[in-house]
């Protein structure tokens, strides 16, 4: 296998541009945000639920993979120290300077809704980093700082530390996940024991923790995005796993369609849990869920395995921008969104300058960035000189 996997660099870029329309998205939808349209479209949770299901856990899965490539060249020290520098500098920062504005917007949104409150946002960055702001309502408290739509990168990081600490006592762990894999994900294994294996933990921990982001307690994302990190690091140089992706890509494709259209009809149909759903078709849907998720993440690397093989300077450029994208995408979104509001403009028109805008205060903060040395340090351009900014860098 080669050093590097263009096909997964252009699934990890794919994924982050994704993930920056999902949140532009959430400003629409009713569900719970930092800000809320005063128009909520409640039919755009169809197109929610398209990648809803596998956007992180691919993210998750394709860093893995990144880390095997590097751990196979360096010592674990080295690899350590590098994943320290490329994450925890950003981690930092973000929650320090990026997120506040998304913190101070939720809640001047939430002071315009409570005309009685007496909560206010004087001297806000000062109570924000001091947590000392007293933000709470009868739902709960705004509990700062905070890392927001960071938490991807804490546990990143997290899943790093641990990763080095296995590999010093079991440096080949790679090619022992990688031969595990190989003899499990064979024939209708490839769909049938990731699809229970995920189903077994949406039965039984994700009724009993969900999803908080919080790192500790935060159990079932962990066997998740753990599992999928791990396994991304075991198939990462599997050739044969490769091939067999790439024959499964179609009909996974299928079931992938099949299981969203189930999937998405159950949760909109019940989205206000009005009528209550029977226990019957709860179970079911814990089944539908993981079969929509693994289903259309092997439809995606088999296509990108079987299509997207080759590299090139947009890749390049890309794959060392998607990070700091990732930074600052969902502060643009929620600051441009909530003054966007104020100006009543159709809403198929607000939407499009939202996402316009903010792919190109992305791409305008990346061109920023790194250009600055110290500034390319704190968007996890790992402090390269200017000359070497084009070359491609192993990503997170």
């Amino acid at each position: 296998m080669p050093d590097r996997r263009y096909d997964l660099d252009w699934i990890r870029v794919g994924a982050f541009f994704l993930l920056i329309l999902y949140h532009v998205g959430m400003f629409y939808v009713p569900w719970d945000w930092h800000v809320k349209s005063p128009h909520p479209v409640e039919a755009l949770e169809l197109a929610m639920f398209l990648t809803n299901p596998w956007r992180l856990t691919l993210l998750f899965l394709v860093s893995g993979a990144a880390t095997r490539f590097m751990a196979d060249k360096v010592s674990v020290g080295k690899l350590t120290g590098a994943r320290v520098a490329r994450l925890l500098p950003p981690l930092l920062f973000a929650m320090a300077v990026i997120v506040p504005p998304q913190s101070y917007y939720q809640v001047v949104e939430y002071i315009a809704a409570h005309p009685g409150t007496s909560l206010t946002v004087d001297h806000f960055w000062v109570r924000y980093i001091t947590a000392s702001g007293h933000w709470c309502s009868p739902d709960g408290c705004l509990i700062t700082p905070t890392w927001n739509h960071m938490w991807f990168v804490a546990y990143l990081l997290f899943y790093t530390l641990v990763l080095a600490g296995l590999l010093l006592v079991w440096r080949r762990l790679g090619a022992h996940i990688q031969a595990a894999a190989e003899t499990v994900l064979r024939g209708p294994g490839l769909i049938l024991w990731p699809v229970l294996f995920l189903g077994l933990l949406r039965a039984t921990l994700y009724p009993r923790f969900g999803e908080t982001h919080a790192l500790i307690g935060d159990h079932y994302v962990h066997a998740v995005s753990g599992s999928a990190f791990l396994l991304g690091f075991g198939l990462a140089k599997s050739d044969l796993l490769r091939r067999r992706l790439i024959a499964a890509r179609w009909p996974a494709l299928a079931l992938a369609v099949a299981a969203y259209l189930g999937w998405a009809s159950y949760a909109f149909v019940y989205r206000n849990d009005t009528p209550i759903p029977s226990d019957g078709l709860r179970m079911a849907m814990r089944l539908v869920h993981p079969l929509d998720a693994w289903c259309s993440i092997v439809a995606i690397l088999g296509f990108g395995a079987k299509h997207l093989n080759r590299g090139g300077p947009a890749l390049r450029y890309l794959t060392l921008g998607v990070f700091p994208f990732y930074l600052v995408h969902q502060t643009l979104i929620v600051v441009m969104a909530h003054n966007l509001a104020k100006l009543g403009l159709p809403q198929p028109l607000e939407a499009t300058i939202l996402i316009v805008l903010t792919f190109a205060g992305c791409f305008a903060t990346y061109e920023i960035v790194r250009r600055v040395p110290g500034l390319r340090i704190l968007f996890g351009l790992k402090g390269q000189p200017a000359a070497e900014a084009s070359r491609p860098p192993a990503f997170a």
